[in-house]
């Protein structure tokens, strides 16, 4: 049977490829995408995945959501990915349209239709979610569990303590990390594992269709982009991380624990405080990974790829 799945989304070149991975695979059924800003402005999100679906031929309801957090002041992440949020593409004209409904609608229209659970995937600030969470909280019981892109167990990537789409909205992962929902919380600590080093960039080039090349578009100028501002090799490929994990939940290590989201506004505002080591023995509410089968990652990427619509 396959997992149903909403997805919440920033695009963004690595929320590029998790939407490519949830549409692809034969094991996801994508029910709709709802979008917030985070690594551009909304507007610019909103377009992102208005192209990516009409690029990559996926017919789901795509929604706007939130274009800034609950509480804080607006955060985009032009430096990672570009002026447009997804720089290194240049779409054809677009004829597809935003769903008539809010995201917020969205959300709790197909969650509260559907017959079986949904996996709420969120590659973004959490923004969207938490607000519909409070607006009508019985989508709980429609939920399966959230599985996010965010937070980090040891160090941030915007401040030494935070991650970036749990730094971007912090009270609304406190809403969500608060809510009783088995939430898995996929960090920096796997994520900065998947790199696209020129290797895998030359792999996925030899697939030579529609998704590949979009891929190697996309990773060239987000592997420049990384390399300026951290230095790394590759390009950590954060997001599609949460749609492997569902397609394969063996692809991850997986750890049970307390973690709270700092919301004081003080130097540590954002951080996920994971109690790795049970100190305050406090109830477990979040699944964390801790590992990740890099190898086993990338073979699915490419197997999703070829054999994709």
């Amino acid at each position: 049977m396959k997992r149903k799945v909403l997805l919440d989304c920033d695009p963004g070149h690595d929320d590029a490829i998790a939407l490519l991975l949830a549409a692809y695979h034969k094991d996801i059924e994508l029910l709709g995408v709802s979008v917030v800003s985070g690594n551009q402005t909304l507007e610019k999100t909103g377009l992102n995945t208005l192209n990516l679906c009409q690029y990559l031929n996926i017919d789901v309801p795509v929604s706007l959501g939130s274009s800034r957090p609950i509480i804080k002041e607006e955060e985009v992440c032009e430096v990672i990915h570009g002026e447009s949020g997804l720089d290194g593409v240049d779409f054809p004209e677009l004829n597809m349209q935003y769903d008539s409904r809010k995201a917020v609608d969205l959300i709790i229209d197909i969650l509260m239709e559907s017959k079986e659970k949904v996996s709420v995937v969120t590659t973004g600030p959490m923004t969207n979610l938490a607000l519909a969470i409070r607006l009508e909280p019985k989508i709980m019981n429609h939920i399966e569990e959230v599985v996010l892109m965010g937070g980090s167990y040891t160090n941030g990537n915007v401040s030494p303590a935070a991650e970036f789409n749990i730094f971007t909205d912090p009270e609304a992962a406190h809403i969500v990390f608060n809510s009783s929902l088995k939430v898995t919380m996929i960090g920096l600590d796997v994520t900065r594992k998947v790199l696209v080093l020129p290797e895998i960039v030359d792999r996925m080039e030899k697939i030579n269709n529609h998704a590949s090349k979009l891929f190697v578009d996309l990773m060239k100028v987000f592997n420049e982009n990384q390399r300026k501002v951290f230095g790394f090799p590759g390009g950590p490929l954060h997001d599609p991380v949460t749609i492997a994990y569902l397609i394969n939940p063996d692809i991850l290590t997986i750890e049970h624990m307390h973690c709270s989201i700092d919301i004081s506004h003080g130097p540590s505002y954002g951080r996920t405080n994971c109690d790795v080591f049970d100190y305050n023995h406090l109830e477990k509410n979040t699944y964390v990974a801790t590992d990740i089968k890099v190898d086993m990652f990338w073979d699915l990427i490419e197997k999703t790829m070829k054999e994709g619509q």
